[in-house]
């Protein structure tokens, strides 16, 4: 029997309800579908943060390494700077393993309002490429003279040409395989005329190599405007770190909530372990109310199956998200009154063949 080894990282928040539920419908799956999977839990996050002043253990990547992928939740808390939660356990992650295609398609799903006026099924099929290593995130920078008038603070926006490059061309490789072979490249390179505008250069130099793409140019305020006036003239989407990280909030907004977004941090080359996570972040306002949506973390679960090669499970798995949704069964950030157990059980029945 095939096998695959998660590392599940909960983490913070709505992170281990939905994680959880995740795990519950994927073990329904395994058994229907001829694998086996081995969970390795990792409770790592704020509260290891509280005891210990470390979000994971020194030697956490190492621990990780074997893992064929991560399953992770949400980090951050109240009480904890953002910046230490998120520099002290996914960025780490993400950079350490060179995960440096973000991936999250973003469509609306059945039995899910878009806010869009007339934008239905069908209408908005997105995919955003996230450039997930360097750019505004590259974590270069600094501050000096702290507390005095003079003082100063840094962040640095790092390009390299290996790392717009290998990008450039994930993004080419995924519109190509997409019907429509439509990519837009997301620039600001009218104010950024040294970062951005090599990010344009090298965008044109690798669309040279993909004749039958389609391509275009956006700037990153125009491109919001696009997103609502026409979601239909989009299909794939690259962007730095920063860009694409709001956009694709947006872009789940437009979908209809946050609550249903995928994402996976990954490493083409498969060098290291792949990570999948919702992009809810950690919800505390809604935490332990047993409300939290967990349609998020089942379609990451379907994008980290087909990156293990389970394509026909996750096939199976998004099916049972759409025939959930479509008969009603949701939470309420969706237009529903179920909670996060009853959808869960609803995933369950569906992956098993209950009618609903």
């Amino acid at each position: 029997m095939r096998s695959h080894r998660i590392a599940a990282i909960p983490a913070d928040g709505i992170g281990p309800e939905v994680i959880d539920s995740g795990l519950e419908v994927l073990a329904a799956l395994a058994a229907r579908s001829g694998f086996a999977l081995v969970i390795d839990r990792y409770d790592w996050g704020s509260d290891l943060y509280r005891r210990t002043g470390r979000m994971m253990p020194e030697d956490g990547l190492a621990q990780l390494k074997s893992a064929d992928a991560i399953y992770f939740g949400a980090v951050g808390a109240p009480d904890i700077p953002d910046h230490i939660t998120l520099w002290g356990l996914r960025l780490p992650i993400c950079q350490g393993f060179d995960q440096y295609a973000n991936v999250r398609p973003t469509r609306i799903l059945p039995g899910v309002v878009s806010p869009l006026r007339d934008v239905a099924v069908g209408d908005l099929d997105w995919l955003i490429i996230r450039e997930n290593s360097e750019g505004e995130y590259a974590g270069h920078g600094g501050r000096a003279h702290r507390g005095l008038p003079e003082e100063v603070a840094t962040e640095v926006a790092i390009f390299t040409r290996v790392g717009v490059e290998r990008i450039m061309r994930y993004a080419f490789d995924r519109a190509r395989a997409r019907p429509r072979k439509l990519l837009t490249v997301v620039t600001k390179s009218n104010a950024q005329r040294f970062g951005m505008v090599f990010w344009d250069e090298i965008a044109a130099l690798v669309a040279a190599d993909y004749p039958d793409v389609t391509w275009d140019k956006e700037l990153v305020d125009a491109m919001t405007v696009r997103m609502v006036r026409r979601p239909r003239s989009l299909d794939t989407i690259v962007a730095t770190n920063l860009h694409a990280d709001i956009l694709s909030d947006l872009a789940a907004a437009l979908a209809g909530s946050m609550g249903v977004a995928p994402t996976g941090n990954v490493d083409p080359q498969r060098r290291f372990p792949s990570m999948f996570e919702p992009i809810h972040g950690s919800a505390f306002d809604i935490t332990g109310l047993g409300i939290a949506n967990p349609v998020a973390s089942y379609w990451t679960a379907a994008m980290m199956l087909e990156h293990l090669g389970e394509a026909a499970a996750a096939s199976a798995l998004m099916t049972a998200v759409e025939q959930v949704c479509a008969a009603g069964i949701k939470t309420a950030d969706i237009g529903g009154n179920s909670t996060t157990k009853e959808v869960t059980a609803a995933m369950v029945a569906a992956v098993n063949g209950a009618n609903l």
